[in-house]
C-alpha cells in the first residue's frame, strides 16, 4: 500500500472515488504476496496489482460492485494448472482477496506514518471464485480493524487478554519481518497488514565496496548510514546518496543514531580498531544482521579476540563473516550485491539457495 500513496493522494485531489483489493491469504505458488494491493477508481483507472494476471480484472469488477452496494467481502480466486496459461495465473496458485468499497483513512495513516500494523478480522469461511461461467460468492463483512504499534501498543481488543497478547506478538513479528500475513487465533482469521518503519543499513567503513552497497540498499528501500573515523573517506562526494554520513567511532555514535534490533550492520573497514568495537556494539544491541569482512583466518583470529574481550559464543554465532553470500564475484559492486543479498535473506528468513533447488521434489524414501 505504501507504494500507492501518491496515487491515493492524486485521486483524492481530483475528487475521484475508489476502492481497493488486498491479498490476505495465499495458497501454493501465488504470484503476489499477502499485502499486495490493487486500487480501482470510479473512472476505470487501476493502480497496483494482486496477481499480475486476469485476477486484476475480476478484482476490479468486485471493487466496482462493492462501491455500488457498500459491502466489503473476501473472494477466493483459484485456477487449475491446466487453465492457468489462458488466464495469466501460470503458477496455478490460489489467493484470498479482501475487497473494500473505499480505502479506510486508518490504512492511509498507517501506511504514511509507518511503524504499525492494522489487523482486520476476516470471515471464517471464504468462498471459492472460479473463472468461467461461475460467479464469485460473497463472504461475510470484515469487522473493524485493530491497530498494533511496533512497541506493542494495541488499539482495540479481541475480547480476550491472552488472544490480545498473541496478536501483539504476531503483529510485531510481521512488522519486524516487513511481511503482511493472515494468522489464526482463537478460531478466528485475522489479516495483519504490516507497515514497518523503513529498514536501515548501517555501514561501518567508507570503503569502495560501501559505495555500491549504499546505492543497492537505497534501491531496495533501506535508509542508509555510513560511519567512518576518517574524514577523508566519509565525504559527500563519495557518498552523494547516503541518508546520513558520520565521521566518528562506530561504538561511540551508536546512541546518536539509535542503533538497535531492527538495524542491519555491515562492517567493512578491515581495520581492527574500527571493526571490533563496531561488532561488539552491534551484537550487544541485538541488531538483526551483523556481518564483517575478512578471510577465514581473519575471522578465526577476530573470534578469538572477541571471546577474550567477553563476547559470548552465542553472540558470536550471530556474526556473519566472511560477509555476504557466495555469488562468485569479486568486483566492488558484485561484493556489495552479495552482502545485500545476505541482508535480505536474514530479514525474510530466506535460505540463500537457488529457487530451482527448492522447487525440486524431495527424494523418495526407500
Amino acid at each position: 500500500m505504501k507504494e500507492l500513496l501518491d496515487v491515493v493522494g492524486a485521486w483524492r485531489s481530483e475528487g475521484v472515488g475508489f476502492g481497493r483489493a488486498v491479498v490476505v491469504r495465499t495458497f501454493g505458488s501465488a504470484p503476489r504476496p499477502e499485502g499486495a494491493v490493487l486500487l480501482w477508481a470510479d473512472d476505470g483507472r487501476i493502480a497496483g496489482s494482486v496477481s499480475g494476471g486476469c485476477v486484476e480484472g475480476a478484482a476490479a469488477e468486485e471493487i466496482e460492485r462493492a462501491r455500488r452496494d457498500g459491502h466489503a467481502r473476501v473472494i477466493r480466486y483459484g485456477i487449475s494448472d491446466e487453465q492457468a496459461w489462458d488466464v495469466g495465473l501460470a503458477c496455478g496458485g490460489t489467493i484470498d482477496v479482501l475487497i473494500e468499497p473505499h480505502v479506510d483513512e486508518r490504512i492511509v495513516e498507517a501506511a504514511t506514518s509507518l511503524g504499525s500494523a492494522l489487523v482486520t478480522p476476516l470471515p471464517p469461511d471464504t468462498p471459492r471464485a472460479e473463472f468461467g461461467p461461475h460467479q464469485p460468492g460473497d463472504g461475510a463483512l470484515p469487522a473493524e480493524p485493530l491497530r498494533v504499534t511496533s512497541d506493542g501498543e494495541l488499539t482495540g481488543s479481541l475480547g480476550d487478554r491472552r488472544l490480545d497478547e498473541q496478536l501483539v506478538d504476531e503483529a510485531r513479528d510481521a512488522l519486524e519481518r516487513g511481511n503482511s500475513r493472515t494468522v489464526e487465533l482463537g478460531g478466528r482469521s485475522l489479516f495483519v497488514e504490516a507497515f514497518p518503519v523503513r529498514p536501515r543499513l548501517v555501514v561501518v567503513g567508507a570503503v569502495q565496496v560501501a559505495q555500491p552497497l549504499v546505492r543497492i540498499a537505497r534501491e531496495l528501500g533501506y535508509e542508509t548510514v555510513v560511519v567512518d573515523g576518517r574524514a577523508s573517506f566519509a565525504t559527500r562526494s563519495r557518498f552523494p546518496d547516503v541518508d546520513r554520513l558520520i565521521v566518528g567511532w562506530p561504538d561511540e555514535i551508536a546512541d546518536e543514531i539509535g542503533l538497535g534490533p531492527s538495524d542491519a550492520v555491515a562492517v567493512l573497514s578491515h581495520d581492527v580498531k574500527f571493526d571490533e568495537p563496531a561488532i561488539i556494539e552491534a551484537l550487544r544491541r541485538g541488531c538483526r544482521y551483523v556481518g564483517a569482512v575478512g578471510s577465514r583466518k581473519t575471522q578465526a583470529d577476530r573470534r578469538a579476540r572477541l571471546l577474550a574481550a567477553g563476547v559470548s559464543a552465542d553472540d558470536l554465532d550471530r556474526l556473519r563473516g566472511p560477509i555476504g553470500l557466495d555469488l562468485g564475484g569479486r568486483a566492488p559492486a558484485e561484493t556489495a550485491l552479495a552482502i545485500m543479498a545476505e541482508v535480505l535473506a536474514a530479514r525474510y528468513g530466506g535460505s540463500g539457495r537457488p529457487l530451482r533447488d527448492k522447487a525440486r521434489p524431495e527424494p523418495a524414501l526407500v
